[in-house]
């Protein structure tokens, strides 16, 4: 298996930690599909440092019920052509938010409302930024 090893991040031990590999491959995707889609503010954060529950969060915002519909659609289907199977989906019959579970990637569709209210990018403020569209390249 690749690793990458890490010097200490604040109070984050020297480890090893998988090296970038298909979680962010497949974020990357995410987060083109939804660009694709005309999602709006589209995210990717590597939470691998922050929490071993995932690796990463796509997190987008749809403007209308049918978009965040075809948003959480799209990307699943584009996952799916990659290989990926959804472990679970919640949120689809409301609407405001839209959460689809692969294991090591989740993805957050949302209204704007919805989005603003929680703020996930400031909850973990501390995950890293991913240029996805340069990654995705």
């Amino acid at each position: 298996m690749n690793t990458a090893t890490l010097n200490t991040v604040s109070s984050v031990p020297i480890s090893t930690i998988p090296a970038l590999g298909s979680a962010l491959t497949r974020a990357c995707i995410a987060a083109k599909i939804a660009a694709d889609n005309k999602g709006r503010d589209i995210q990717v954060l590597d939470l691998r440092l922050c929490t071993p529950l995932f690796d990463y969060f796509v997190i987008a915002t749809g403007t209308s019920r049918r978009q965040i519909h075809t948003l959480a659609e799209e990307i699943d289907a584009g996952l799916r052509a990659e290989g990926d199977e959804r472990m679970g989906i919640e949120g689809y019959e409301a609407s405001k938010w839209v959460v689809q579970d692969y294991g090591d990637v989740v993805i957050h569709v949302f209204d704007q409302d919805t989005r603003d209210y929680y703020k996930l990018e400031e909850l973990w403020a501390d995950a890293v930024k991913i240029d996805w569209e340069r990654e995705g390249d």
